[in-house]
């Protein structure tokens, strides 16, 4: 029989009870033999001693080291029992001291408590505290006194069949490390009538229920409960129970805290029946498991300080979303008053379509949403009375088509001057993306009101990135190998060249705009080939970029480029003349990382293959005292290879087949210096017009077409320095700055070593 149905608490229960079980426990002391400690007399026993029932009075001590006692009663005296100690049940009574160190009590199968505190204290360490038949510790107040019993219990193990442990009126029970079990199917950890427990780094369990909060009288009627770093379970029903029933209600005031957890095996955490009120403070901690208020009770729900809250909440009067924290629905719910303050609100997963029902709404918040563009299905927060504050709404961005045309109703108010917006202003659907507008009091997505979307801005930019990668490769003839006639084109050379590139590209109104930074390298070997009136040499190249895109504020991307080459150069020593050709294959290894409008990432990743060619003329004109001056021109052609890839937000993207054509036209100067060693070093600036013809380059995105091109004039300039370090090896080095109309270079640097067999 449970304690329940012992002792209802009607009021001629509640008097009854702790008298009945003081006789019985009295009646049994006086059958069997004991040992009696006087008022004011102390005494101290050990494992020798025998086993005997023990009585203390007023202002006695009983101290134990490592003895087996039966049961103990004490009445205003002291009880130490130290390690190795093994004692039945406990009575203390009338301000009683009770000290617990690595103690066993395990209780007769008659008692109705292991440990029975009336108007008592009891300080427990290390201990096991069981009773098989009834409950562990219970902690109340003697007939006619004022004040309650207080219990504080560190790593200790308490258990009871039907309560691990009680609290009546005006009691207080603290557990630091400590577990407290209601080992039957219908058990609870701890119960409490009107009086407060708190639980640090603890774990709480009963087979019903983990914690009851109930009340003694009308009087004494409100219990408190504070958990931190402690989790509560309820094997067969809610983690957390404040009920009430046809002689009273409870007022519960519950504070979760530091990462405590409920767990309730109905899914329930926190349930309030009996015309009850409960106001659960949640701080810092994540919970799992709904709130269900039964009709005629109250509760209301504050969530604070990153706390988050997965579940349904039924017949809730108010729900506080406070300072970062979150409430993730799981179905339809209903809340009274909803005041936000800093929190959001996340209507369940992408596939799920919910309605929040409110009385009313204040504050300041977030809701998380999500809508199905093709079917029109979406969540909807649904005010039936005043909507007021500012508050923000995350719908889930997609990669697929808005279907239909019409508005898509989010938000339904009743009145009020409730503000809502979109974070980001935009949501991202497909190929485009979509504002906000309202409607008398309610709030629609507006298909009309739309822009590119970032998945559309990051394919465009993506496409528009092999040009600035092959031409980053390529550069001029200088740039490429030094100054080549240092070795006056008679010896085969093997060099290298390292080099690293800053492009800004602003793209056009349609978006693609990227920054890119390149780094990579080239090798090439050549040869001479004598024939005409100049000489001629020829070579093969190879090389690799790597260029991270950088596609401002759409998300990320990076471009591999592999690549192998040709070219012949023709220097005419008479006359200055040069002519450079490069024709250059490449293979594009590309990847995009997309950060659509509601901050989710979309991914995809695809090759192409490349080919350019760039032909460059000049004159190397001699000046006195060893300055120089080289007018050229330059003829830039890139050809990309169509392609189309998909997103994983089901975004298709399709680039048709790219060019870029980029004529160049500039002018270096620079001085020979003659070192003592027999080098030459030779510094030189230059400055170039460069203009992009093509304007053509057509990119699809789920049917829709843009233009990606980036038509316009730049203006480059440039410094560095070759040097002829000995008759085989010559180094250079250059710095160049471009700006443009829609193409940005705030740096590129390039440096390589020549060296002639």
């Amino acid at each position: 029989m449970s304690i329940n149905a012992l002792f209802k608490k009607h009021p001629l229960a509640l008097a009854l009870q702790v008298p009945v079980v003081g006789f019985c426990m009295l009646a049994a002391s006086v059958v069997e033999a004991r040992s009696e400690l006087h008022p004011g007399m102390e005494r101290t026993i050990g494992q020798d001693h025998r086993q005997d029932d023990w009585v203390i009075g007023k202002g006695a001590h009983l101290t134990s080291n490592g003895a087996t006692l039966k049961q103990s009663r004490v009445s205003a005296g002291k009880m130490t029992l130290n390690a190795g100690t093994y004692a039945q049940d406990i009575h203390a009574s009338g301000g009683s001291q009770l000290t617990l160190s690595g103690t066993t009590v395990v209780a007769r199968s008659s008692s109705a408590f292991a440990i029975n505190l009336q108007s008592s204290q009891a300080d427990i360490h290390g201990s096991t505290i069981t009773n098989h038949n009834g409950v562990g510790i219970y902690a109340g107040r003697s007939p006619l006194a004022e004040g309650g019993s207080t219990v504080n219990v560190f790593n200790s193990t308490i258990n009871g069949s039907n309560r691990g442990a009680f609290s009546a009126g005006l009691s207080e029970m603290n557990f630091t490390g400590s577990e407290i079990n209601g080992t039957d199917a219908d058990g609870v950890g701890i119960l409490l009538w009107g009086s407060t427990a708190t639980a640090t780094d603890s774990r709480i369990s009963g087979g019903a229920n983990g914690v009851v909060l109930s009340y003694e009288n009308d009087d004494l009627n409100t219990s408190t409960l504070i958990l931190d770093r402690t989790s509560v379970e309820g094997r067969n029903g809610a983690a957390l129970l404040v009920e009430g029933d046809d002689y009273g209600s409870t007022e519960a005031d519950i504070h979760v805290r530091n990462g405590s957890t409920l767990t309730g095996s109905n899914g329930t955490i926190l349930e309030v029946t009996g015309g009850s009120f409960a106001n659960m403070n949640v701080d810092g901690s994540t919970l799992f498991g709904d709130v269900v208020v039964e009709e005629g009770s109250t509760a209301k729900l504050q969530l604070n300080n990153g706390s988050w809250l997965t579940g349904q909440l039924k017949n809730v009067a108010e729900l506080s979303v406070n300072n970062a924290s979150h409430w993730v629905l799981v179905g339809d719910s209903e809340v009274g008053d909803l005041k936000m303050a800093g929190g959001s609100v996340h209507f369940g997963g992408a596939d799920e379509f919910y309605q929040l029902d409110v009385d009313s709404l204040s504050g300041e918040g977030t809701f998380v949403m999500h809508t199905d563009f093709g079917s029109g299905q979406t969540d909807l927060l649904n005010v039936n009375g005043i909507a007021e504050g500012n508050h923000s709404l995350l719908l889930a961005a997609t990669g697929s088509e808005l279907v239909t045309a019409e508005p898509i109703r989010v938000v339904a108010t009743q009145g009020g001057d409730a503000k809502f917006a979109l974070v980001g202003e935009t949501v991202d659907v497909g190929a485009y993306s979509y504002g906000l507008k309202q409607e008398d009091t309610d709030w629609y997505l507006d298909p009309n009101r739309r822009g590119t979307s970032n998945s559309t801005k990051a394919v465009m930019a993506l496409f528009n990135t092999s040009p600035t990668v092959l031409y980053g490769e390529m550069t001029l003839l200088r740039t490429r190998m030094g100054e080549l006639r240092f070795s006056q084109g008679n010896n085969e050379g093997f060099w290298m060249r390292g080099y690293g590139n800053k492009y800004e590209v602003s793209g056009n109104q349609d978006g693609g705009g990227y920054t890119q930074n390149q780094r990579g390298f080239t090798l090439g070997i050549d040869t001479p080939l004598y024939g005409g009136d100049g000489q001629w040499v020829a070579g093969v190249m190879a090389g690799h970029s790597t260029s991270d895109i950088d596609l401002n504020r759409s998300g990320g991307g990076k471009v591999d480029s592999y690549y192998v080459g040709g070219y012949a150069t023709w220097l005419d020593d008479e006359s200055g003349l040069y002519f450079d050709g490069v024709v250059k294959l490449n293979r594009l290894h590309n990847e995009v990382n997309v950060s659509m409008s509601d901050g989710k990432r979309a991914k995809g990743n695809y090759t192409q293959n490349a080919v350019g060619a760039s032909v460059e003329v000049g004159r190397h004109i001699t000046l006195d005292d060893d300055f120089f001056i080289e007018p050229y021109g330059q003829l830039n052609a890139a050809i990309t290879q169509a392609q189309s890839y998909d997103l994983d937000n089901g975004l298709q993207a399709k680039g048709d087949r790219s060019a870029s054509v980029v004529g160049k036209a500039g002018v270096t100067v620079g001085k020979n210096i003659q070192l003592d060693s027999g080098g030459v070093v030779q510094p030189y600036l230059r400055t170039a017009l460069a203009h992009e013809f093509n304007h053509n380059n057509k990119v699809t995105v789920n049917g829709e077409r843009f233009n990606n091109d980036v038509f316009g004039s730049r203006i480059e300039m440039a410094g560095g320095v070759a040097m002829s370090v000995s008759r085989n090896v010559k180094l250079h080095a250059d710095v160049e700055h471009t700006r443009g109309k829609t193409v940005d270079q705030p740096w590129g640097v390039n440096f390589g070593v020549r060296y002639d067999f």
